[in-house]
């Protein structure tokens, strides 16, 4: 089985490719030379998701998954969420939103966080959405240098270690994207698309 997924983030890619069984490829967009923006304009993670999907699907009429992650934290109202990779603006980088966010939760005792993912497949006669969630807390400083995005700031509950302290392995067995993926080839052991 041959799937499209939806992104040009090699970190997800990466991440994704880790978790696939041997009767399938993942391709992603760079991989089918695809070189067009992808939209990401709803407001909400789900919204995001289907977008991607959709628009892939479009171009393209072959089965294809995308996904949307947001790191909601309960102090900040659910803040940055579907706004995750450009909460400090735009074009901002890594170290740029995890600065904001740590100063937006300077002196607030409710560390209280989690990751969700939202994976939408998008066949020719199928369309449905998996959600995976990982729960933890928003340390005061960065510790740690793998991974990306937040990884630095996240500890994920069950852990001593951020996520930046983590082989991609030990991250795998937390991972969000993991457990909405882990849902999605439940799904496509028991579906054909």
């Amino acid at each position: 089985m041959e799937l499209i997924f939806a992104t040009a983030n090699a970190n997800k890619v990466k991440e994704v490719q880790m978790l696939v069984p041997e009767n399938m490829i993942v391709l992603s967009l760079a991989d089918i030379g695809f070189t067009e923006e992808v939209p990401e304009t709803s407001d909400t993670i789900e919204g995001n998701s289907d977008q991607k999907a959709s628009f892939i699907f479009s171009k393209l009429g072959r089965s294809c998954f995308s996904e949307d992650t947001g790191l909601e934290v309960e102090a900040l109202d659910g803040a940055p969420g579907v706004y995750t990779g450009r909460y400090a603006g735009e074009h901002a980088s890594h170290a740029d939103n995890i600065s904001k966010l740590l100063a937006n939760m300077n002196g607030l005792d409710n560390r209280k966080a989690r990751f969700k993912t939202v994976i939408t497949l998008l066949a020719p006669h199928d369309k449905v959405q998996f959600e995976g969630i990982c729960n933890g807390e928003i340390l005061e400083n960065v510790t740690g240098e793998q991974g990306f995005g937040y990884d630095p700031i996240f500890k994920p509950e069950g852990s001593s270690k951020s996520f930046a302290q983590m082989s991609m392995e030990e991250k795998s067995t937390y991972s969000h994207r993991k457990k909405a993926f882990a849902k999605l080839l439940d799904y496509l052991n028991t579906h054909s698309v």
